[in-house]
């Protein structure tokens, strides 16, 4: 049942729970790629359950971008899809957290996916 009297931090928690259990759900064995964005920047990094620690991750601070927008969210996408590719890893779970799949989560993912990325 959709409730109208929420707040936007309530919906985005609510999404989040809907993307953790579907992620539960059905891919147990892949690593997850996770991806943050605040108001400034945007990161992703890639968790390996099964080893318990991350694989992999990038960042608009740490390829010194001066700004989360779409396009340098893309040039994060595409450089983690590279650093996976490398450790010949091409099937993971994309994981947006409680972020609408819009914007520059879209685009981080449409670049990984165009770099090799499956998921």
């Amino acid at each position: 049942m959709k409730q109208v009297n929420m707040n936007r931090n309530e919906r985005r928690q609510m999404r989040h729970k809907r993307v953790i259990k579907k992620i539960r759900r059905i891919d147990n064995d892949r690593p997850v790629m996770i991806v943050v964005k605040s108001n400034s920047h945007i990161s992703a990094q890639v968790w390996d359950f099964n080893q318990n620690k991350i694989i992999a991750s990038s960042s608009s601070v740490s390829l010194d971008l001066v700004n989360g927008n779409k396009e340098n969210a893309a040039v994060v996408g595409t450089d983690i899809a590279n650093k996976l590719l490398k450790m010949k890893i091409d099937e993971i779970t994309f994981d947006h957290g409680g972020s609408k799949y819009h914007g520059r989560i879209a685009a981080l993912a449409d670049a990984a996916r165009k770099a090799g990325l499956k998921f």
